[in-house]
């Protein structure tokens, strides 16, 4: 058991809300009609425009387990002071603005709060909202709080009632660790559940990376509902029978790649035949890439049983079959430049042309070059004998060749 949740110390909950703040952002974007968008730490936690041109800001408050708020709760105060900014910036009653606190809390029940729930009773007899803000604030002692309620009064009664009409509290909302979920079952359906947690993390990977540079000001521009299903839908096409999620594109290898000194054997190969280092770092790269999709794709169980073997049955009798074309006027005392020039036509057709053929893709839609470049060279590597070549006298000396590159 850890200690952090007797930890008086602990940050947990506020590095949580840090974290919560782009998960809830994802959550409501799907919610909300693709028409809407959303900027982060602009006016407020989250900046919510629709298409007539209403702006919500909303404070997210992710709070401990158990947690209340209360009248005098300097969650709320501290959102309404924010409200009050924006409020009087905006030419007040003229304003646009709604704003809505979305909390994990529960409003307690005796708080005057409650009437700001979106399902508050409507024929309950209440003292105005401006009066029951003005008497709770009255009661604060609070060196935070009390600013806020001068603030506050500097608003005629007209204006008063006005700003607190636009307010909603969502209590009860869900914890950091239930939108996944709460995403994967609204907003999924039409995905098949066994690649639910899949996409949803390519999804949140994607998005992570959208509110980075939102962060940074890398984009300055909001961010529509229908990116997010303009992206979802990508990222669900990719998990169809005919298809394979892609999510090796532009990686490298987190060591040095070295063209003129790796021992693997397809890398020997290549260099057996003349190859040059800046095409042999590519051939690589795409082995590296096939590699880790390869078992990425193996890791979420998306290959039906004996797939891959096939696969690599069907490059090898199309490379076999272009051999036979290429050797075909080859002999015994063929001369070593000739030797050498039709090891290089083959693997030519191999990393340039056979992308052209669509039989020797995995599935149907998977085009992704290094998918079949990096599977010729995955073959390449096989030991003790590689399954493919290139040179036509390498399997005569292998044994050799690769005594030398150790």
């Amino acid at each position: 058991m850890t200690e952090s949740s007797s930890n008086p110390y602990s940050a947990g909950e506020q590095g949580l809300g840090y974290i919560y703040q782009g998960r809830f952002a994802l959550l409501k974007l799907l919610q909300l009609p693709e028409s809407n968008s959303i900027l982060i730490e602009k006016d407020d936690d989250l900046d919510f425009m629709d298409q007539g041109g209403i702006k919500t800001l909303a404070s997210l408050k992710h709070k401990a387990v158990g947690d209340r708020l209360s009248d005098l709760s300097t969650d709320f105060w501290k959102s309404v002071r924010i409200w009050l900014a924006r409020y009087n910036r905006d030419d007040r009653s003229e304003s646009n603005l709604r704003f809505f606190l979305f909390t994990t809390d529960a409003v307690a029940d005796n708080s005057f709060l409650r009437h700001f729930l979106p399902d508050a009773p409507k024929d309950e007899e209440i003292t105005s909202l401006s009066t029951l803000a003005e008497e709770t604030l009255a009661k604060s002692k609070s060196k935070l709080i009390e600013p806020i309620g001068q603030e506050f009064n500097k608003l005629n009664d007209g204006e008063k009632e006005d700003f607190l009409s636009r307010i909603v509290i969502f209590h009860n909302g869900p914890r950091i660790v239930d939108v996944p979920g709460i995403i994967k079952d609204q907003h999924m359906r039409s995905i098949r559940r066994e690649f639910r947690t899949a996409v949803f993390e390519r999804l949140e990977g994607w998005w992570n990376d959208v509110v980075i540079n939102l962060l940074s000001g890398k984009r300055a521009e909001p961010v529509f509902g229908y990116e997010i299903s303009d992206k979802l839908s990508a990222f669900a096409e990719e998990y169809k029978s005919d298809n394979l999620p892609i999510t090796y594109r532009g990686k490298e290898p987190t060591g040095e790649i070295d063209p003129e000194n790796d021992p693997r054997l397809f890398v020997v190969q290549l260099r057996e035949i003349g190859v040059a280092s800046n095409r042999i770092r590519n051939a690589i790269l795409d082995y590296y890439r096939a590699f880790e999709q390869r078992s990425a794709w193996a890791r979420e169980n998306l290959l039906v049983g004996g797939e891959m073997e096939e696969y690599e049955d069907r490059l090898i009798d199309e490379w076999g079959r272009y051999k036979d074309v290429i050797f075909e006027d080859l002999d015994e005392e063929s001369a070593d430049a000739v030797l050498l020039e039709a090891g290089k036509a083959l693997y030519r057709w191999a990393d340039l042309e056979s992308g052209n053929i669509s039989t020797l893709r995995i599935r149907e839609r998977v085009t992704e070059s290094y998918v079949l470049r990096g599977g010729f060279h995955i073959l390449a590597n096989a030991r003790p004998l590689p399954r493919i070549y290139w040179h036509p006298r390498f399997l005569n000396r292998v044994g050799e060749l690769l005594g030398a590159s150790q």
